[in-house]
């Protein structure tokens, strides 16, 4: 039986981490079965999913900690179960920019937690462009078959109005364009 596991890593930005990390991964005999890789700031962040047998999580549960801290990392490991996908209909693409004000994304994400809607992914980034503080926020939508695409788009662009933010909106897969 393959059992998972989540790990996930953070700590000063240097060469090498990924490769000690996954080099850890394989004496323990487990497959890398996804992982995401982001720096903040200086930060190095790594989120994986490893998979094997129940003797080869338990070897990494236990090797892992003495790795970060030879790394100066802190990580998190919590045992997890293959990903099963809920069936959705569609999915779009929303992108949203403007001036970053605080509550932007709290305002967003209630929106759509309203409305019960699942969040595929979800990137933001700030900046600040000559003392104009800006945002760029993409969200992937899932969208089940209740939902009505065309009821939910104009309330998004409302939201973005009343936001003051540009939005675009991009119909992904399983649902033509009208």
């Amino acid at each position: 039986m393959t059992n998972y596991l989540v790990v996930t890593a953070m700590g000063a930005d240097r060469p090498g981490l990924v490769s000690r990390l996954a080099r850890l991964a394989s004496d323990c005999d487990c497959d890398i079965v996804d992982s995401r890789m982001a720096l903040f700031g200086n930060e190095f962040t790594l989120i994986m999913m490893i998979s094997g047998s129940w003797s080869a999580m338990t070897k990494i549960e236990s090797l892992l900690p003495v790795l970060s801290v030879e790394l100066e990392l802190m990580t998190v490991m919590k045992r997890t179960s293959k990903h099963t996908p809920k069936n959705f209909v569609s999915r779009i693409e929303v992108i949203f920019n403007g001036e970053d004000l605080r509550g932007t994304m709290k305002s967003i994400t209630h929106f759509l937690a309203e409305r019960g809607l699942d969040l595929g992914a979800v990137r933001s980034h700030a900046e600040d462009n000559n003392n104009l503080k800006t945002q760029s926020i993409l969200l992937a939508i899932n969208i089940p078959d209740k939902v009505n695409l065309l009821k939910l788009e104009q309330g998004i662009h409302e939201l973005a109005e009343s936001l003051s933010l540009e939005c675009t909106i991009k119909r992904m897969q399983g649902i033509a364009a009208p």
